[in-house]
């Protein structure tokens, strides 16, 4: 969309307004509905959201995800250059949902060391602005090896945004320390900590907590903890795990919460939902999502979290193919290169390691968008322009030997 900013438009429901409708949109009452309330300022509820998840029309969703999308950002999809660190697979829970987990005295249990995490991102340094650190919950890590981590980090690598830690990891941290959350956050945000991805959500309703992560902070504790990073100026995402027990009026109930949440403290920049990958795992009553769930659950976050500004298609759970359809259900990110990643891998995705800025843009302009760079914080914006294919490539010519 022409004359779009690069950071989106503010006003975007007025742009919203002036859209013409499809008829997947215009012929379907709910949809009309839902489109009708958010061009008035207002926002769709969890008795709405709940039919929208129960609705035959995914055509018509995913179109109304887009045209919202659209009157955000325009034609524009965001990534950035970044890279995965996990600083441990040791943990004191056993969620059953987590293939990434090991005891400490399993054989492939690690715990990295200032100077190992270090050296994993030495040789991306020079390419990269943000490194993703998330772990278990260590049995005997304190603030002090956080402190020393970011401190470090940034010493060796200043330029690079430390995005780290969930919210049960902050919890976890600030138990075994004696803390308070926000002397916690307060002390790691000085020692370098930049933003939290907002990881392990999984389903902000305790009963399916109970469930699938026993032990892990509950759903308030959860938003509190983001609550709190906020009021310090600690930017921070948020997710959803989908596809394991929860029904979908609980997925609503999920982003009515996060949007309610974005109400009070405004912190969240970015929503992640992902579905939940069974390999390794011991949850064998998991629904698990289909291809037609995960575009649904994506372009029904667009329409209901209207107060988040972004939606991420997030390629190392989805892949680039389903990220693909995404970007026209209502994502207008696709996360970044990421280079190395264990989470997600253990449990079974198969999406690429070796995606640079290059092919990340090829994926967004194959699907009709403009791809546009970004730092962590959604501050600073380039449009990224390709390198010209080389024209010179040309299928081989039979000849013959007469």
């Amino acid at each position: 969309m022409i004359g779009t900013p690069l950071a989106g438009n503010n006003d975007w429901r007025k742009v919203l307004e002036n859209f013409s409708l499809p008829l997947s949109v215009k012929n379907d009452s709910l949809l009309v509905e839902c489109y009708n309330i958010l061009v008035k300022g207002g926002n769709v509820d969890v008795e709405l959201g709940t039919k929208l998840f129960e609705s035959p029309n995914l055509s018509g969703i995913s179109a109304l995800a887009d045209l919202i999308k659209k009157s955000r950002f325009g034609d524009y999809v965001y990534f950035n250059d970044n890279l995965h660190v996990n600083t441990t697979n040791i943990c004191v829970l056993a969620c059953r949902f987590c293939a990434f987990r090991k005891g400490p005295r399993h054989n492939d249990a690690y715990a990295l060391s200032v100077e190992e995490y270090l050296h994993r991102i030495e040789p991306f340094s020079e390419i990269i602005d943000e490194v993703h650190s998330v772990g278990g919950l260590h049995p005997d890590w304190d603030i002090e090896y956080y402190e020393n981590l970011y401190r470090s980090a940034k010493k060796s690598y200043p330029h690079i945004h430390i995005k780290s830690l969930t919210a049960v990891e902050v919890k976890h941290i600030a138990s075994r320390s004696g803390l308070s959350v926000e002397e916690t956050l307060f002390r790691l945000k000085s020692a370098g900590l930049d933003s939290l991805p907002g990881g392990g959500a999984e389903i902000l309703v305790d009963t399916v907590r109970n469930r699938i992560c026993r032990g892990k902070e509950s759903s308030a504790e959860y938003l509190t903890i983001h609550e709190i990073a906020h009021s310090l100026g600690i930017k921070t995402n948020c997710t959803m795990l989908f596809g394991t027990v929860e029904t979908v009026r609980e997925r609503a109930i999920h982003l009515h919460k996060l949007r309610s949440q974005q109400n009070a403290s405004g912190g969240f920049q970015c929503f992640v939902p992902y579905p939940f990958l069974p390999d390794k795992t011991r949850l064998p009553e998991a629904q698990l999502a289909s291809l037609n769930e995960i575009i649904r659950v994506i372009a029904i976050s667009r329409i209901m979290l209207d107060n988040i500004p972004h939606i991420k298609a997030y390629r190392m759970n989805i892949g680039s193919n389903v990220a693909s359809i995404a970007i026209n259900s209502g994502a207008d990110d696709i996360d970044g290169t990421v280079n190395h990643e264990e989470i997600m891998h253990e449990a079974g995705s198969s999406a690429r390691l070796d995606s640079d800025s290059e092919e990340l843009a090829k994926i967004i302009e194959n699907v009709n968008s403009t791809p546009v760079k970004r730092n962590t914080t959604y501050s600073n914006f380039t449009r990224y322009r390709r390198k010209p294919d080389d024209d010179n490539r040309r299928l081989p010519v039979a000849q013959s030997t007469s």
